[in-house]
């Protein structure tokens, strides 16, 4: 398949996306349903940081190309803890120091997460911890031991799991946020060094994909941070919607960015190909086929070669999922991600094989 050859170019989707869908909660688990935490409960006064030196340019950011030229983005068929650990290998970004690496390990009653012998050989090779941040909507990963408990279930018992926010949670700020001045996450993720994202690239009900993006800042966010994120001004919870949404989720990526300059890596493993996200406890199963594993030092690139290899997969079972992205709007986030100076959408896939 053309797509995959080597060092070549992905066709430019020139998509037009309406009829954003108001009013979703995004990721509200229909198993064995909990009483919801109120924002803020149990939380201290979080603290407020400002990063020093913080990026002003994309050339600041790790790996991020110069205006007008492609980013790298790689690419293995093998969806295997050989094949994540291979395509990390590849990117040549020597990490150091502690290490985080910011994936989702499951709700309780999901099947689709991605599996721990995918994630353990990278994570002993840097010697990481998993991390997280408990959810705003409640359920079991509502609490930091609910949480562990969670990830210890599905099997993630072979790394230390870090509840970012189960001491508390730490104020960044946005440069230039469109939407918000600040970014609420969990506390401990200034007591990383690098941070490597590993995200199950899928649908979701209300951002129409959840990938890098999301992964890195609904991920992240404290439960204040996730409903600064999910609601709307004045509004009530999981109300923001259509390009609101998206540019929050992006805004604290960027303050994200900023306070870790060239300090992030990107992976999206595209399995388990699911409409609804891993947090819905009752995710139907993938209708079309598996695709690989995608890194790059560039987030806007790796998202958009994401979304190009779902359209150019040969499968027809892939409308559900472009169904899900299209009425949702949820390109917007790349495009919107491009705009603030994450990355570029252009970019050459390079097929690393089944090293």
């Amino acid at each position: 398949m053309t797509v995959f050859k080597k060092n070549c170019y992905i066709w430019l989707l020139s998509l037009a996306f309406t009829g954003f869908v108001a009013a979703v909660s995004g990721c509200s688990p229909r198993a064995a349903p909990q009483e919801i935490r109120a924002a803020g409960a149990g939380m201290s006064t979080p603290e407020r940081i400002i990063p020093v030196g913080p990026s002003e340019e994309t050339a600041n950011r790790a790996g991020t190309p110069a205006p007008g030229q492609a980013a790298t983005v790689y690419f293995t068929s093998d969806i295997s803890g050989r094949g994540l650990l291979t395509i990390y290998q590849t990117l040549k970004v020597p990490v150091s120091g502690k290490v985080a690496i910011k994936m989702h390990m499951g709700e309780p009653g999901n099947t689709n997460y991605l599996r721990p012998d995918i994630v353990k050989p990278l994570a002993d090779a840097v010697k990481a911890s998993l991390v997280d941040s408990n959810t705003y909507y409640g359920g079991s990963r509502g609490t930091s031991a609910g949480h562990r408990q969670a990830a210890k279930d599905h099997g993630f018992t072979f790394a230390p799991i870090d509840i970012l926010d189960s001491e508390g949670e730490i104020r960044i700020p946005i440069k230039d946020g469109k939407h918000q001045q600040e970014a609420i996450l969990g506390k401990h993720i200034m007591d990383y060094d690098w941070i490597i994202s590993v995200a199950h690239f899928k649908g979701h009900s209300q951002a129409g994909f959840g990938g890098t993006f999301k992964n890195l800042a609904i991920g992240i966010a404290s439960p204040n941070g996730k409903g600064s994120i999910h609601n709307k001004a004045g509004g009530g919870r999981f109300t923001e919607s259509g390009a609101p949404f998206f540019e929050k989720i992006v805004e604290y990526n960027k303050a994200l960015m900023d306070v870790k300059p060239g300090k992030l890596l990107y992976i999206n493993v595209l399995n388990n190909l699911s409409t609804s996200c891993d947090c819905d406890a009752r995710a139907p199963k993938a209708l079309m086929g598996d695709i690989g594993i995608l890194a790059s030092t560039d987030p806007v690139a790796l998202e958009k070669a994401s979304i190009d290899l779902i359209y150019g997969s040969p499968e027809e079972g892939k409308r559900h999922l472009i169904e899900r992205i299209e009425s949702r709007g949820g390109i917007h986030q790349i495009t919107y991600a491009e705009q603030v100076g994450l990355g570029t959408q252009q970019y050459q896939l390079v097929n690393i094989g089944n090293r």
